[in-house]
């Protein structure tokens, strides 16, 4: 039997642990056919190369840091480098300063520290589709990683307004893309302990909403659960979902307090 995405190309950004919920699509999509390829970018770069080797075969890492034009614009050639195309991409990036998240005074936050998280976590959506589009054939899925910006929650602060903007971001990209056989799909986790969880002070309060809320119960170390949502939207099976946000987070988002 064929894997859900064989002989599918797929590009991974925001690998940089085995916690990565990155890392669990990129596991899931090997073990369902498809050939990977991953992007890391300064520091990280190295970490994401050694993590490549963990995988069930080990994954070609190519430089992009989404802040650097050229970066975005030599893309496409540092893939084709790997693979002849992409049929998907995974955009797992996200980042705010510390200084515009934890509960500090929202109004205060300084535009300059705003801007990178808006520039990092929410424009990124797009300039990274922008540089693969050139690689895609008559159809392809982009699927970004987001957490449910419906409401303000404690200390998510301005990251909860950039994880808005992503929603948003993707529903106009749904719609440009479309007429050219693009999909672009959100997945709404739970809180999961990655990396970028343990940059946001006060994470806790995640967790003790989860714990009593969640309908399925809710396990903030498994990120197979929104890896599988990942890759699913990433294969043939949702022709005609596009503008979407699939929540996975064990059904908090459509219960009251």
């Amino acid at each position: 039997m064929s894997g859900l995405l064989e002989g599918k190309r797929i590009l991974v950004t925001g690998v940089l642990t085995e916690a990565s919920i990155a890392f669990s699509v990129a596991r899931i999509a090997q073990e369902q056919g498809a050939r990977v390829v991953l992007s890391g970018f300064g520091r990280g770069l190295s970490l994401t190369r050694r993590i490549a080797k963990r995988l069930p075969t080990e994954a070609p890492v190519v430089e992009l840091d989404v802040t650097d034009e050229e970066q975005l614009a030599a893309l496409a050639e540092r893939v084709l480098e790997h693979v002849d195309g992409l049929d998907g991409v995974l955009h797992a990036i996200g980042f705010a300063p510390e200084s515009v998240l934890g509960g500090k005074p929202f109004v205060e936050a300084a535009w300059s520290e705003v801007g990178t998280a808006l520039q990092v976590s929410t424009w990124s959506l797009a300039s990274l589709t922008r540089a693969t589009l050139p690689l895609f054939g008559e159809r392809a899925s982009v699927v970004g990683l987001d957490f449910d910006a419906s409401v303000a929650w404690p200390s998510y602060d301005w990251m909860g307004v950039a994880k808005a903007g992503l929603a948003s971001a993707a529903r106009y990209l749904a719609r440009d893309l479309g007429p050219r056989g693009v999909r672009v799909n959100l997945v709404a986790a739970g809180p999961l302990r990655t990396m970028a969880a343990k940059s946001i002070p006060g994470f806790s309060q995640f967790e003790d909403v989860w714990d009593g809320r969640a309908p399925l119960g809710w396990s903030v170390h498994d990120t197979t659960p929104a890896a599988q949502a990942c890759v699913a939207l990433l294969s043939d099976w949702f022709p005609a979902t596009t503008g979407e946000t699939v929540h996975v987070d064990g059904g908090v988002h459509a219960v009251g307090v």
